[in-house]
């Protein structure tokens, strides 16, 4: 591409698609080495754009990790720290039998879990941009749109039936006959088709639930499914069951692990045929070197790694295993964004919101209360980029992780079980170093620099680390005159 093109691309504010997967590990893509599962749609993008293999999330569970995005801030500055099981839809607003239906049972009063927290796509619509979602919001009152978006189709809930979805469509709920992974890809098709032929530039976020579970075989249309009836499924671990996972958990044993990863690898080539049908519909409108393209997963998930099955709430306590935090990300973006490129730079969900506004060439006026930093240059290819000495930061709930390039530090308030990982040698995590009195030093510094790095973004009554979080969800935003307890859903049998 000639260098005057480039700098033309440059100057104008792209147009963004950001594709968002559900509980997709890092490891399952065709790109990042998995010879087993079908992704050839990734790859394409992956080969056309950069690709990361250490970006993390912010906190190993969909509705604070979602939130992040978002807003830029960890969950204890936006106060979202479980998945969110109450406050999607107003119960009292739905048709008595919805009121019955069982997918929809926990709901009680509609509540907007980021109420007041700006969002990256408020400021993109201040600036002009057209926004739209197709898919999983899960953040509260899905019946509404927020945060700068103008169209809406969305899940009720957050997690639902693949082939029975709850749905939100033009202000209702509804039970959907259809398949979820189908109906966000053709809704955002047409959400693209109207959005080109304006001249303001657009965002589109299009959010599977793809490839969250359910995972039986009659939840997945038997033409992805069949692909993996001779799959050995090598690709992924097979190891004893971890003695903390929770009993809700799915359980990999036996011949129900291959059915498990049978659906959870359909799933996956599902929503890859669907990204593909983006890629050339964007292609076809001629937009192709005006937008910035963003695949990323929402948290990490293990199916059967560490022998743990599910994300950070598949044990308890919660844990923060690289296989449950680190996100699958590829970035594409013609003449700007070298293609075929990998980075293995340290890079985490809250820097999403400062990059996208530099991209776009936007003021970040919330840069002074947020921990991230843009990425933009590494993008662009430049190596480093100013980026020396980067750590990473996780929480859920009172579990907080530091990671360095060598080092993995995981703390449990207020008493542990804390976790120590050398991983230059140990990249598995598989010796816990915590107790060793020739780690202590280590150990010691990095707890220090964890409780000084979030002492200075937390916001003491959204503090999770001391609340209690389980992993079995959120039922109300925490607001002041909310006790910790009442937001949060106890562990099974101790309420």
């Amino acid at each position: 591409m000639h260098a005057s093109r480039q700098k033309q691309i440059q100057k104008q504010k792209p147009n963004i698609l950001f594709i968002l997967a559900d509980d997709m590990g890092s490891w399952a893509l065709g790109c990042a080495g998995n010879p087993e599962i079908r992704t050839p749609n990734l790859d394409r993008l992956a080969a056309e754009g950069m690709r990361f293999d250490h970006f993390f999330c912010t906190s190993p569970v969909c509705s604070p990790a979602r939130a992040s995005i978002l807003t830029g801030r960890m969950p204890s500055q936006h106060g979202v720290h479980d998945w969110i099981s109450s406050g999607n839809v107003d119960r009292d607003a739905l048709s008595e039998e919805l009121r019955r239906h069982p997918a929809l049972a926990g709901e009680q009063t509609a509540a907007a879990y980021l109420a007041g927290i700006p969002a990256y796509t408020e400021l993109l619509a201040d600036a002009g941009y057209a926004c739209a979602l197709s898919g999983k919001w899960h953040l509260g009152n899905s019946v509404v749109p927020q945060k700068g978006f103008e169209r809406w189709f969305t899940i009720a809930r957050g997690g639902c039936s693949y082939m029975k979805p709850d749905i939100v469509e033009d202000g209702e709920v509804r039970i959907a006959d259809g398949y979820i992974t189908d109906m966000i890809t053709d809704h955002a098709l047409t959400f693209m088709d109207e959005l080109a032929g304006q001249e303001a530039p657009f965002y589109l976020g299009v959010h599977y639930t793809a490839p969250h579970s359910p995972w039986d075989r009659s939840e997945h249309p038997e033409s992805y499914v069949r692909l993996y009836d001779d799959c050995l499924f090598e690709s992924v671990p097979d190891l004893p069951m971890h003695p903390n996972q929770i009993p809700s958990a799915p359980r990999g044993e036996g011949e129900r692990r291959k059915e498990l990863l049978q659906g959870y690898y359909a799933s996956v080539t599902a929503m890859d045929e669907g990204i593909g049908q983006l890629l050339d519909r964007l292609e076809a409108h001629g937009l192709k070197e005006e937008t910035l393209v963003v695949f990323m997963g929402d948290n990490g998930m293990n199916m059967g790694h560490h022998g743990v099955w599910g994300k950070g709430n598949a044990t308890f306590p919660l844990n923060m295993y690289d296989t449950s935090v680190l996100v699958p990300a590829i970035f594409a973006y013609p003449g700007v964004i070298p293609p075929g490129s990998l980075c293995s730079e340290l890079l985490s969900q809250y820097d999403i919101f400062p990059t996208l506004l530099d991209v776009c060439g936007l003021p970040n006026p919330e840069a002074s209360r947020l921990p991230g930093q843009s990425f933009r240059k590494l993008l662009q290819g430049e190596a480093g980029s100013g980026r020396e000495d980067v750590v990473i930061y996780d929480e859920y709930g009172p579990v907080r992780m530091i990671r360095t390039e060598d080092w993995k530090y995981v703390h449990r308030y207020p008493y542990g079980p804390h976790e120590l990982y050398d991983l230059r040698r140990d990249p598995g995590e598989e010796v816990n170093l915590a107790s060793e009195a020739s780690c202590a030093d280590v150990m010691e510094a990095l707890q220090r620099r964890l409780g000084e790095w979030f002492a200075s973004y937390v916001v003491p009554e959204l503090d999770g680390r001391v609340a209690p979080v389980t992993g079995y969800g959120q039922r109300m935003p925490m607001r002041p005159g909310i006790t910790e307890g009442a937001a949060f859903e106890p562990l099974p049998g101790k309420e």
